[in-house]
């Protein structure tokens, strides 16, 4: 009886073994992340399915799916349709085509990957920009019978503008044309020409047919012709990632580690570099100098960190490091800013205008952004700049941020990680915007601002009042201006220093040259924010008379003043009685269609959630109204 158990326990530690091999193995491959990309119907789910099916990468039961699936779902006749192993959705699957970004991980002997399939509609944009923005590759497939096209070209600007440097030019379904060279050359010849303006390091270009299997993974004896490598075999040996571990070390802090008293660790992931123990750091933005102490993983201790791995560091002495500095080497540092030229992706419905304020994620990093100029949006299917104020869904364009605090950045060409960043809606907290940051501008490092002896606590004490800004918003015909009017003349009795600021008689002047779209109403506040930031630094009391539509504005004004400088005064009265009033006759011709972007009738206008006060002309008088206001003040 003994011997079978002898055999059974020696068969499950040479099985055991096998495993613990294996594993080890792979543990050491390194990764790649690629994109599929290209016009509808040019094969890329097809080409994902291909490899991972004849790499023998799905399981057998996956296999019996798939080819159920293809009966019913799919396009090949009773062939398999390899496209359906990508295109899980079934309202994809019903519509024949891809509209979300789909991931899928597999590995060979020879390296892990990570493949991202992205939609190929002009309207999907933002999806590809999200698939491609991790990826070190992009396949790029043509349809052989088809050629170069519009979409060929806007997914290589893409690709270009997100940092990818290798390229597959995948000429897809030459099975069509017949393995047919002429008809590569003159598309691999195409192709050359418009993308030596697109900053790729390199562009291979293979024949192939994903629904036939030609050099996708097996060299096709129908293009004797090829002597260039398989899909797979470039996938498997393209050199990435070298970059990164020659840059200068660069670990974002993620978060202070303090398990204990006696403990203090700065936790994050190296993004890019090496270093080791008792090298100099700098901090940044402080640029505070100290020695690592130590490099710990979980109970380990390390000796070093390259890029790519998560770890914690102590130094040799306590310094002030929050989450979002960033550890440098001390002799290497990267450059800190708080204005930089940026490509963006707008990713929402709604637009993105000049003098908005959103929230930057950078890393680990939070900070207050506003878009002080649009530049230029591209046509990116031609690559033309066109003038703009404004951003829309997918469009794509250059834009200055500033921001409210200088923080350490690299461009992301040349590390990724230090360059990229997205805009958040400061309400709905949804993602707006992917960016990537090209440089800092140069008046970020020589525009430093001048010490003033009489400041405005000087000026508030010679008036004998402190300053304010009261921030009357509401409707057309709310009765702003009269409010207004009549609280400064009760302020002015009492000695108190005043200005008005009022909507009409600003846009004779200041704003003359501002219209009434939204970009237009955005940066008319912006200029009036500015303006009464000034006037209260002079000690006086503002009162300002403008619709001012937008929350988001309204938050900006408040942003620039100190507690309790900002009086936010919503002037509430319905629509129907602001039209009745009408003293300036503006809702009819707005109901006419001869006043368009009128706030109210075709413009929304966004009522305050906790305006300081509320005065409702509808229901007080004018003299009532002053006295809620001066009982306030």
């Amino acid at each position: 009886m003994g011997k079978p158990i002898q055999i059974v326990d020696t068969q499950k530690s040479d099985i055991q073994q096998r495993v613990d091999t294996y594993i080890d193995e792979q543990s050491k491959l390194d990764l790649l992340r690629f994109i599929t990309c290209g016009s509808v119907d040019d094969g890329k789910s097809t080409l994902i399915g291909r490899i991972l099916y004849e790499a023998q990468l799905i399981f057998e039961d996956q296999v019996s799916a798939l080819k159920n699936d293809s009966k019913k779902h799919g396009t090949q006749g009773e062939d398999i349709d390899f496209a359906l192993l990508v295109d899980g959705l079934a309202a994809e699957r019903e519509q024949g085509i891809t509209i979300d970004v789909a991931y899928r991980f597999f590995n060979t002997d020879h390296r892990k990957f990570i493949v991202a399939d992205t939609p190929g509609h002009e309207q999907y944009t933002r999806n590809m920009v999200t698939g491609a923005s991790t990826a070190d590759v992009a396949v790029i497939l043509v349809d052989a019978s088809q050629g170069i096209l519009t979409q060929t070209r806007r997914h290589s600007f893409i690709t270009s503008l997100l940092g990818i440097k290798h390229i597959v030019l995948a000429v897809n379904k030459m099975d069509l044309v017949d393995y047919s060279q002429s008809d590569f050359d003159a598309i691999v010849e195409a192709y050359g020409v418009f993308s030596a303006e697109l900053s790729f390091e390199s562009v291979t270009a293979i024949p192939m047919s994903a629904l036939k299997g030609d050099n996708v993974i097996q060299r096709s004896d129908k293009t004797g012709w090829y002597s260039g490598p398989t899909l797979l075999s470039f996938l498997e040996t393209v050199e990435v990632g070298q970059a990164q571990l020659e840059h200068p070390f660069r670990f974002p802090v993620q978060w202070v580690n303090r398990p204990d008293a006696n403990f203090r660790g700065y936790s994050g992931t190296a993004v890019a570099g090496s270093i080791e123990k008792g090298q100099k750091i700098r901090v940044l933005p402080s640029g505070e100098v100290a020695s690592i102490k130590d490099i710990v993983l979980y109970k380990s201790s390390l000796d070093n960190v390259g890029a790519g791995q998560a770890v914690t560091i102590t130094l040799d002495r306590d310094v002030d490091i929050s989450r979002g500095d960033v550890l440098v080497t001390a002799d290497k540092p990267c450059e800190v800013s708080d204005q930089f030229e940026t490509s963006m992706v707008w990713m929402d419905q709604e637009a993105g205008f000049v003098g908005r304020s959103y929230i930057m994620q950078i890393g680990a990093q939070r900070v207050n952004a506003t878009i002080t100029d649009i530049k230029y949006k591209y046509n990116i299917n031609t690559f033309e700049q066109l003038s703009s104020r404004s951003l829309g869904l997918n469009e794509i364009g250059e834009l200055t941020l500033s921001l409210d605090k200088e923080i350490p950045f690299e461009s992301y060409k040349s590390c990724k990680a230090m360059g990229a960043f997205v805009l958040i809606d400061r309400y709905s907290n949804a993602t707006v915007g992917a960016g990537m940051i090209n440089f800092s501008l140069r008046r970020a490092q020589n525009v430093h601002r001048q010490a003033l002896v009489v400041d405005k606590k000087a000026r508030a004490k010679l008036n004998g009042h402190p300053p304010r800004v009261l921030w009357f918003t509401g409707l057309s015909g709310s009765g702003k201006s009269t409010i207004a009017n009549a609280v400064e003349q009760e302020l002015h009795k009492k000695g108190i220093r005043t200005y008005i600021l009022d909507g009409v008689n600003v846009r004779h002047g200041l704003n003359k040259d501002v219209g009434f779209t939204d970009a237009d109403r955005i940066e008319n506040i912006r200029r009036i924010a500015e303006v009464s930031k000034l006037m209260v630094d002079a000690g006086l009391v503002v009162l300002t008379s403008f619709i001012s539509p937008f929350r988001s504005e309204r938050d900006m004004a408040r942003s620039l003043f100190d507690p309790g400088e900002f009086v936010e005064i919503y002037v509430e009265v319905p629509l129907e009685i602001a039209e009745q009033r009408d003293p300036k006759g503006l809702y009819k011709k707005a109901r006419r269609g001869d006043l368009p972007n009128f706030t109210g009738i075709d413009s929304a206008y966004e009522a305050p959630d906790n305006a300081e006060i509320e005065v409702a002309t509808g229901e007080l008088s004018v003299e009532e109204g002053v006295a809620k206001i001066m009982k306030y003040l």
